[in-house]
């Protein structure tokens, strides 16, 4: 049976069909140009993808979508690996269809797969010609490793390549390593100065729950997509006894009101977080910030040894 695959290295998922700015024809091109797209956007157009609602997340090349309708050139999709309160079964929202490949035999939950573990990480055709740039966590089924490649099955049909030092090579997703919070929070370090973007889920840009989904996902954990789901579930932890690689939330009302923001624990009264349009992830001491004032809720993910 045939499946609805991800056919660009990010595709923005969009609150509608018509979403889309005249600005953002990059961003819904086939070929994609997301640096060249983020490039173009100023402070309010990026804003504008937020306050106006335009994005509500992204997915990364190979991933799999449910495909639940279509007008004009957009699919009306649920994103399956993000759960979320808005559809039991995913995420949902709108991605052109330009940006979608009907795929035969295609599985990156079971078999030997290639994740990248660079922020960016280039992809090359099977004949060393690079052909696009990969985000960190972009999953492919693995083919076979030659000298200091890795051949990978592409979602059009081809063969593709990437350097072996990019990426690690596993049995199956089953096989992932679960990490530490230490590790989570080493996951994050390496994305410090990289843009917030509204929605973003990806080494171009991230958004705050973003951020917290990939780390985590990164040390083999799947968690909800929003911040406001995510402080729903995992182990629930007394802020005094918090730890790093747990995720902090932050209410409205000093804490009292709705869940806006969530970063991760770095330690030492610190955080690890991706904060909002015109900032870069940072790590920031919370004292006598409205950090430390609207902490709310603190959730475990991880699991430490022995459990």
């Amino acid at each position: 049976m045939s499946k609805y695959i991800i056919n660009v290295p990010v595709a923005t998922i969009w609150t509608s069909y018509d979403s889309p700015r005249s600005i953002d024809q990059k961003a819904v091109s086939n070929p994609t140009d997301i640096k060249g797209w983020l490039s173009s956007l100023n402070y309010e157009t990026r804003l504008e993808l937020c306050n106006a609602n335009l994005i509500q997340s992204q997915l990364l090349y190979g991933q799999e979508l449910l495909m639940l309708d279509e007008k004009e050139e957009y699919y009306h999709i649920i994103a399956l690996t993000q759960s979320s309160s808005k559809d039991e079964r995913g995420y949902p929202g709108w991605i052109p269809k330009n940006q979608v490949a009907e795929v035969e035999n295609w599985d990156i939950t079971n078999g030997a797969i290639v994740i990248v573990q660079n922020n960016i990480s280039t992809l090359s055709s099977k004949d060393g010609v690079p052909i696009t740039e990969l985000s960190f966590q972009t999953i492919l089924p693995f083919l076979e490793s030659k000298e200091n490649v890795v051949m990978v099955k592409l979602p059009n049909g081809e063969v593709g390549q990437l350097k072996r030092g990019d990426v690690t090579v596993i049995d199956s997703w089953n096989d992932v390593t679960k990490g530490s919070g230490e590790d989570i929070v080493s996951s994050g370090e390496k994305f410090l100065d990289l843009p917030y973007l509204w929605g973003g889920m990806s080494g171009f840009g991230m958004d705050c729950s973003g951020f917290s989904y990939t780390m985590c996902k990164a040390n083999g954990y799947i968690i909800p997509r929003d911040a406001t789901d995510q402080a729903k579930e995992g182990k629930e932890i007394a802020i005094h006894s918090i730890k790093p690689g747990d995720l902090l939330f932050f209410a409205y009302e000093e804490g009292k009101g709705k869940i806006h923001h969530v970063g991760i624990y770095y330690g030492e009264d610190k955080l690890l977080h991706s904060p909002k349009t015109g900032r870069d992830i940072e790590i920031l001491p919370m004292k006598d910030t409205i950090y430390e004032k609207e902490l709310c809720v603190a959730r475990r993910y991880w699991l430490k040894d022995g459990e």
